[in-house]
This record gives structure tokens, C-alpha cells and sequence, in this order.
């Protein structure tokens, strides 16, 4: 083989694997966006309870926060979530893959109305469609849709503390 020869097949070979690799990276991270931008996003509504009275509540779109304290006062503020917490909530939730858990997180035949079992609902508002899931902290049946359940409530309900105190703090 002709020196040339070698030359131009080793700059083709690498034009390929630089192109196979940029068309991959850019396919893998359009997967794991999920079905919709965080440009598409409306609001969260966040709601916990023991049973079906689910007196705590957060909705993003006009800020309103309620909740219990520990005196079991209702308290009751405006708190507005930022830009960059939207995005992270939204892409923490495509991490998670809150698409495709179920509406429903409840072990069968659970009484959902036991009023010893504290239930979150979590609603995420795009244009054009949203997403409700309600889970209870007492599932057992799927350890990972359990644990990707807890895991957006926790962040969902971290990132709310987090803007309350900043609000707070003003």
C-alpha cells in the first residue's frame, strides 16, 4: 500500500467515527428528553396527605402553598419556582422516567382511603398534555417504581422548601 493511500484512509476512518459519534450522542440525548421540552412546560401541582384528604398543596402556576406545620396550623403562602427549577424538575423527571410510571402507585387491594397512609400526587402540565401520578408511601409490589416515585417526591418537594426559604429569607 501506497503512503497516500494509507494517509487517506486513516482521515476517512476518522471523519467516520467522528460522524458515527455525534449522530449517536445527539440520538442518546434526544431518548432521554422524553416525550417533551422543558420550553413546553405549564405547571406542577404537588399535593400529600394521609388518605384521600390531601390538605398540603403546591401549584406552580400561581404559586399558592399550603401546608400543615408541625403545631398542625394551616399556613399559607405564595412561592414562585424559578426558571432553572422548572428545567431541573423537568429533567430530573425524564431521568426518572415519570412517563411511564403508572397514574396509580398503590399495593392491590389497598384501601385507599386509610387514613394512616400518607399519598402524594404529583401533576406535571405541558402544552397539549400532562401527567398525574398518585402514590403511596406504603407500595411494595415494584421496588423500582417505588423508588422512582419517592425519589421525584422528594426532589419535587426539596426544590418547593428550597424556594420557600428564599422567599423567606427576602
Amino acid at each position: 500500500m501506497s503512503t497516500d493511500f494509507k494517509k487517506r484512509l486513516l482521515l476517512i476512518s476518522t471523519i467516520v467515527v467522528i460522524l458515527m459519534t455525534t449522530i449517536g450522542g445527539y440520538y442518546l440525548i434526544n431518548l432521554k428528553q422524553g416525550p417533551y421540552p422543558a420550553s413546553k412546560f405549564i405547571s406542577l401541582t404537588y399535593k400529600w396527605g394521609l388518605g384521600d384528604t390531601l390538605v398540603n398543596s403546591y401549584n406552580s402556576a400561581t404559586g399558592e402553598y399550603q401546608y400543615l406545620n408541625h403545631k398542625d396550623s394551616l399556613v399559607k403562602t405564595k412561592v414562585k419556582l424559578h426558571a432553572n427549577n422548572i428545567i431541573f424538575l423537568h429533567s430530573k423527571a425524564n431521568e426518572l422516567d415519570f412517563w411511564k410510571l403508572p397514574e396509580l402507585i398503590a399495593n392491590k387491594n389497598a384501601d385507599l382511603n386509610n387514613k394512616d397512609i400518607l399519598h402524594y400526587e404529583m401533576v406535571f402540565n405541558y402544552q397539549g398534555k400532562s401527567k398525574k401520578i398518585s402514590f403511596y408511601t406504603n407500595y411494595t409490589d415494584d421496588m423500582a417504581i417505588a423508588t422512582a416515585a419517592q425519589a421525584l417526591q422528594k426532589l419535587v418537594e426539596q426544590t418547593i422548601d428550597e424556594a420557600e426559604e428564599r422567599y423567606s429569607n427576602q
